[in-house]
């Protein structure tokens, strides 16, 4: 079972001014996986504070999925955090999110969103709205229950490699 923290990213959210309905809509998606939720939280768009909050939760969680901040906006910092914390990036993961969004807007190509690892964490950020949520996280899914297995040192090949 895959362990994964849900983090919420908003000023607005993080002062009770905005409801998230953003970090719900991925706790419907994950339910895709064989997966529990540890942890669920609201931030404010903070660096330090978000590089700090992502740190503690890779002591409890496979996976830590982020929504919001990854905008051009001055107080999007989730990717510049998240890029603080991460030993590398997995660039394929943002690449195909981006290329789902385009296929919706073209402002899919503003977005920063990254995904990386830290120790055997996998952390992906995802756009803040609930429906560019779905789009996303839709286009990586699939892959993150093998993702996470070779994160964390599997040496078992996936089954869909198999020919």
């Amino acid at each position: 079972m895959i362990k994964i923290a849900i983090l919420t990213l908003s000023d607005k959210g993080s002062n009770g001014e905005r409801k998230d309905t953003s970090g719900p809509a991925i706790g419907k998606l994950v339910k895709k996986i064989d997966a529990e939720i540890v942890a669920s939280e609201i931030l404010p768009d903070e660096k330090t504070l978000i590089k700090k909050k992502l740190i503690s939760l890779c002591k409890k969680a496979d996976l830590i999925l982020t929504t919001g901040g990854t905008g051009v906006s001055p107080r999007d910092v989730t990717p510049d955090a998240t890029r603080e914390v991460i030993k590398y990036e997995i660039p394929g993961i943002a690449e195909a999110m981006r290329l789902k969004g385009l296929k919706k807007t073209p402002f899919a190509m503003i977005s920063r969103a990254v995904a990386g690892v830290r120790g055997k964490t996998l952390i992906i950020n995802l756009p803040g709205s609930p429906q560019a949520v779905k789009e996303n996280l839709s286009a990586v899914l699939s892959i993150i229950p093998h993702t996470i297995e070779k994160i964390q040192g599997s040496k078992v090949d996936c089954a869909c490699r198999k020919k």
